[in-house]
């Protein structure tokens, strides 16, 4: 029985162990179902099989087969007489298409071949794009990565904030319940009237409501994080604490400005593709089959083939504009990048002030905590020698509730600041 009983223990103990999930198991959720991290890793295929093409389209030859049958009856009127032709037979007189023209109709049957030729300086255009293109989807999801865990992150202090919450008014409730027991019994001893005890017990009972309160807002932010991570998961589980701390780090290797050197970087590669156009185009092409103008026969089977060649020499000068428009679009990206960069510096600044700020208001916090602890326990001695009122006692309660509450809410607040510092700081 005692084997059964260990083993019962441990799988108890795996499941409470495996229950209490730190923030990193919600990041790796978060990132794991990320519809755009997904989204920006299937654009790099794409990019890839974009490549593939182009090189097969510039590197291999394109083979068709071609067929057209064309009539062009007549009406002779020769000899005085009317007579439809489906062919011409050399007649003088006839309604109809020109001779010249039609010559009888047309009746071709080929497999057509065009190779274009000298074709690696477009191949290495199209494939510095697809180098760009996976280079901006790599930073797309670094940075989608890192907003996400700005944004789990969050989600996850508030969830802190309600479960210390909890915590915090459980131990108020544990005070109280001490308290009351003591009250009954100095009520009964006569030291305290039955309404100092039933004033306690009305405020066990408000405290108990914020109990239920605060519980239910712990459930909801566990839904919100489960929610924002993809997770199919409605239980209630214990998260661990986190401390967070700030990141130092160069900012001239920002995750954020890669993105405006790449989209520099893609309008320069956009615009080398659009002047692909003005470079020489060489082709070579051949055909074989039939190819005639009247009535097909065997002598009329053969092939062809030659070289063609075109290069723009005007345009109305488009290529000019094509290259103003690239030079307006890089000037708008370095306008970008500097404005950026200056509203970067500004927040992370007022930030960091935030955050000593708020840690001078800590300490004086925690020293008020500290005192008012030293103060229950004085009152919890005198309360059960009947020596002070219920409303002092009460009171005392309020003062410590609130307090403990500001101190919450200055460590969560510097969490939240030291968050946002950390993602502007990449």
């Amino acid at each position: 029985m005692k084997p059964l009983i260990l083993f019962i223990f441990l799988l108890f103990s795996i499941t409470i162990y495996a229950r209490q999930p730190d923030l990193n198991y919600f990041l790796e959720k978060a990132k794991e179902n990320s519809p755009l991290i997904n989204k920006s890793k299937n654009e790099s295929i794409i990019a890839d099989l974009d490549l593939k093409q182009i090189r097969s389209i510039l590197s291999k030859p394109e083979i068709n087969l071609e067929s057209n049958i064309l009539f062009a009856p007549i009406i002779t009127h020769d000899n005085n007489s009317s007579r439809f032709q489906l062919v011409s037979e050399g007649a003088d007189k006839y309604t109809g298409y020109d001779l010249a023209v039609t010559e009888g109709g047309q009746y071709q049957a080929v497999v057509s071949l065009r190779q274009s030729l000298f074709t690696s300086s477009k191949y290495k255009s199209y494939s510095d794009m697809t180098n760009i293109s996976h280079m901006m989807n790599e930073n797309t999801i670094a940075l989608t990565v890192h907003e996400t865990e700005q944004l789990v992150t969050y989600q996850y202090l508030l969830c802190l904030k309600s479960k210390t919450e909890v915590e915090n008014s459980s131990s108020l409730l544990k005070e109280l319940e001490d308290q009351l027991v003591i009250m009954k019994k100095l009520v009964e001893n006569g030291i305290y009237k039955q309404t100092d005890l039933m004033l306690l017990q009305i405020e066990y009972q408000t405290y108990n409501v914020d109990y239920k309160t605060f519980q239910a807002e712990y459930r909801n932010n566990l839904y919100d994080l489960n929610l924002l991570c993809g997770i199919d998961d409605t239980s209630l589980i214990d998260i661990q604490d986190i401390n967070l701390q700030l990141k130092s780090g160069v900012f001239s290797d920002s995750q954020f400005l890669t993105s405006f050197k790449l989209d520099s970087l893609n309008v320069l590669t956009g615009l080398a593709i659009e002047e692909l156009k003005y470079k020489p185009e060489v082709s070579l092409f051949a055909d074989a089959g039939l190819n005639a103008v009247y009535l097909p026969s065997f002598n009329r089977l053969g092939l062809s083939s030659g070289i063609s060649f075109k290069m723009n020499l005007f345009d109305g000068n488009q290529r000019k504009i094509l290259r103003d428009k690239a030079t307006i679009s890089l000037r708008t990206i370095e306008f970008e990048k500097n404005n950026f960069m200056t509203k970067n510096d500004i927040y992370k600044n007022k930030t960091l002030s935030n955050i000593n700020s708020l840690g001078d208001r800590l300490k004086i916090v925690e020293a008020q905590i500290d005192q008012y602890k030293t103060l229950l326990e004085v009152y919890s001695k005198e309360l059960a020698q009947g020596e002070i009122s219920i409303l002092e006692y009460k009171n005392l309660l309020k003062d410590i509730v609130s307090k403990k509450q500001e101190s919450l809410l200055i460590k969560m607040d510097t969490q939240m600041l030291i968050n946002s510092y950390n993602y502007w700081n990449y």
